[in-house]
């Protein structure tokens, strides 16, 4: 009966489209009052308890750290040096575009900062070179995506922390499936303007290259410091955020000398609005998982589908479903704080590795973010473009084919998000 409340006031306040952290707070308040001797009191000291955890310290320290690349002009510079790269093959600034999503994913940790880092200055120069409107709009909001799944990724942190496993496993475990898809997204792109008619350019000359490259090497660097010192064991993911944002303020204020000390407040008030958000989602939802748990629902859960003799295959395909329908409607850290309590007991009793599972359950929200209703991403590129945002599904819709085909291929071929970590740090 408990559970059955929860769930029915959860989706009841969903249904009359109640932010979704007010949705599993007041569903689960509701539930612990009516079925349980604990007071509000100690509610609210149980929601301040489960955001108390170090790992959750990196969200914040990588949100400004991004913010301040996004408002200056590492983004700029990384879109340049990818233009060098990429830019003379067919399709070549689309492919730039992507490969510079692909670049800044590895600095913000944010889809819809990606989004719009890279957009923003993209989507002109794109239409510009003649590409149609749609061309332009499908690459830009799907290649953001990508932030989500690129270390060092938020959302990954809030999976090994909902989870209880290795951070710097996660952030190792997404750079494979990371650049494939980012891969697989420039191969459709190329093929498409091979079909529209675009043509090989030619290359940039290696001296521009490599100016364009030293142009953006403080941007870049922001790259090999975060990711080497976590994979050299020099510090941990958190730590890793905290030299970032020292990083991050360093060549913003004193090397590109595009940021001033006066905009650091606003900057620095904006990261706090959304940190503020997530972390009062990830608060919420750890309350709801906390009442599930109590109850035994994802022992019970697991139960039913060994007794039903689900194999691990059946099983990952019924997650995907789960998934790419909960993405559809909800924000990706509150999906993650629900389905990982109920969800993961039964994959590691399939036998199923938590480090490949989470790198598929992140997917699985890069493809919640530019899937109707609500998908963060769809409505980013159409407050940017203009476009309405049917348009921008129908635009994105190839490209959110090749995630969902990358999402089967790492899926069913764990090596696919295994291969880097246990490499590094052995099976």
């Amino acid at each position: 009966m408990s559970v059955a409340v929860l769930f029915g006031i959860f989706f009841f306040l969903v249904v009359l489209g109640a932010p979704i952290a007010i949705c599993l707070g007041a569903a689960t308040f509701a539930t612990l009052m009516l079925f349980t001797p604990i007071s509000p009191i100690e509610i609210s000291s149980m929601i301040f308890e489960k955001v108390e955890h170090y790992s959750l310290m990196a969200i914040p320290m990588f949100i400004f750290a991004g913010n301040l690349l996004s408002k200056g002009s590492a983004a700029q510079r990384i879109i340049e040096f990818a233009k060098s790269i990429v830019g003379h093959l067919p399709g070549g600034l689309p492919i730039s575009a992507i490969f510079a999503s692909i670049i800044f994913a590895a600095v913000s940790g944010s889809s819809p900062a990606t989004v719009v880092a890279i957009g923003s200055i993209m989507f002109g120069a794109i239409m510009q070179a003649g590409y149609p409107r749609k061309y332009a709009v499908g690459t830009i909001a799907t290649a953001g995506s990508l932030g989500i799944l690129i270390p060092p990724s938020i959302v990954l942190i809030v999976y090994g922390v909902t989870a209880e496993v290795s951070i710097g496993k996660l952030f190792m475990a997404g750079v494979v499936p990371g650049i494939m898809l980012g891969l697989m997204m420039m191969v459709v792109t190329y093929i498409g303007a091979r079909r529209l008619g675009f043509q090989r350019e030619e290359p940039q000359p290696f001296k521009i290259r490599l100016q364009k490259m030293k142009d953006a090497s403080w941007g870049l660097l922001t790259i090999v410091i975060v990711i080497g010192g976590i994979y050299g064991g020099i510090f941990t993911p958190t730590e890793a955020a905290a030299v970032a944002c020292m990083w991050a303020f360093f060549v913003s204020v004193f090397i590109y000398k595009d940021i001033k000390f006066s905009e650091l407040y606003s900057t620095a008030l904006e990261s706090a609005k959304t940190t503020a958000m997530i972390m009062f989602i990830i608060a919420n939802a750890m309350l709801f998982a906390h009442f599930l748990t109590i109850e035994n629902i994802p022992q019970a859960i697991t139960q039913a589908l060994i007794d039903a003799n689900v194999n691990k295959y059946m099983f990952l395909l019924m997650v995907n479903l789960l998934l790419i329908l909960a993405g559809s409607f909800m924000e990706p850290s509150a999906i993650i704080m629900i389905m990982v309590p109920l969800l993961l007991p039964v994959a590691v009793a399939l036998g199923i590795d938590p480090i490949h599972f989470g790198i598929v359950i992140t997917i699985n929200m890069e493809l919640g973010m530019v899937s109707p209703p609500v998908g963060l991403n769809l409505f980013v590129t159409s407050g940017l473009t203009g476009m309405s945002i049917k348009d921008v599904i129908v635009a994105a819709f190839p490209w959110t084919l090749t995630i969902l085909a990358g999402l089967l291929i790492t899926t069913y071929i764990p090596d696919v998000a295994l291969w880097l970590p246990n490499l590094m740090y052995g099976d």
